[in-house]
């Protein structure tokens, strides 16, 4: 991966095909330059010994291959940087999964385009999903939430309009230019 958003496209895909309802991201950048990235779901969740070998490669759900290395590319890049992956899941509850990646390290990934990644999430799961970022640094905060979007559109306007998701994506990307301004992007 090239940069820390597709690492969070790739799991934010593993809580959709979890048949996840609610997809919660926050993203907070500390004075230090730690960046802890925090990913929550309602999905099917894992049962504990499956959850611990959830970041070897050759553990999968997948019937397509017999790899899934999304967890663990994301806990190789962290700890490049010196930082870690932790991962708690329940059955029938969920998962989080915590990122601390240290963004000073001359190996850390930048963040990329998340204001696109989370555009393209909402327009291919608009209907049956609602996301929320949260994103802080010692330059301000930012919340999105498609649930907020939908009751201001109201039934009339989907979050699949070409329009919605042009200004969903310009709000995104105005939101991070706020919080990072440029530091992780």
């Amino acid at each position: 991966m090239r940069d820390w958003s597709l690492h969070l496209l790739d799991l934010m895909e593993n809580s959709l095909r979890a048949a996840s309802t609610r997809v919660e991201l926050s993203l907070a950048l500390s004075q230090d330059g730690a960046l802890d990235i925090i990913l929550r779901d309602d999905g099917f969740g894992m049962d504990r010994d499956f959850a611990s070998l959830a970041t070897d490669p050759f553990t999968t759900t997948r019937t397509t291959r017999k790899v899934g290395l999304g967890l663990s590319l994301a806990q190789h890049n962290a700890e490049l940087t010196g930082g870690y992956l932790e991962l708690l899941s329940e059955p029938g509850c969920g998962t989080r999964v915590h990122i601390c990646i240290l963004t000073s390290h001359i190996d850390c990934l930048p963040l990329g385009d998340l204001a696109q990644t989370m555009a393209s999430l909402i327009l291919l799961n608009h209907d049956k999903t609602d996301f929320t970022l949260d994103m802080s640094s010692p330059m301000g905060s930012e919340h999105f939430s498609t649930k907020v979007i939908k009751e201001v559109l109201g039934d009339e306007v989907a979050l699949n309009e070409p329009e919605v998701i042009t200004y969903i994506k310009d709000l995104l990307s105005e939101q991070s230019q706020t919080v990072f301004g440029g530091i992780l992007l």
